[in-house]
């Protein structure tokens, strides 16, 4: 199968620029295969501007993001292996979409750890009582139209 994130990446970064927005990716630097200028490196982190016009022959792939791009001045090829993707954002809004930092996942972090459902029983948990439905609720009630119903008879002319 292949791998969700960066079809998720090539998503987030098109919406990021189609809104006139600045697309930022945040890059665990420290992890294997990451090739950025050290020297912009804070916290074992960078964050690269993924605008087109800030970076030249941006590729979002199954590999992870390549690219052209200027430091100081300094050209640059950037490459920056999935696994080492934390998020991409917009820099106006804040706005972001945050992965997992496991090469073996490419899950985004929103979906790594979904919201329990409560009426299912955890894993671990006896079947007797996983087996047990949840309690009923009362069905909400249809949404009433405003004001007099009426009818309206639209003939066919055949």
């Amino acid at each position: 199968m292949l791998p969700l994130k960066p079809y998720l990446l090539r998503a987030f970064h098109e919406w990021i620029v189609d809104n006139g927005w600045t697309p930022l990716v945040l890059v665990e630097a420290t992890r294997p295969g990451v090739e950025v200028p050290a020297s912009h490196v804070k916290d074992g982190r960078i964050v690269l501007n993924v605008s087109p016009r800030a970076v030249r022959h941006l590729s979002i792939g199954g590999d992870g993001i390549e690219c052209d791009a200027r430091f100081g001045g300094v050209p640059w090829r950037l490459r920056v292996p999935l696994g080492a993707i934390a998020a991409i954002y917009a820099e106006e809004t804040g706005q972001a979409f945050p992965f997992v930092l496991d090469e073996e996942s490419d899950l985004p972090a929103s979906l790594e750890n979904p919201p329990v459902d409560e009426r299912r029983a955890p894993q671990g948990v006896p079947e007797a009582a996983a087996s047990e439905p949840p309690e009923p609720s009362e069905p909400p009630e249809p949404p009433r139209p405003a004001g007099r119903p009426a009818l309206r008879v639209i003939r066919n002319k055949d």
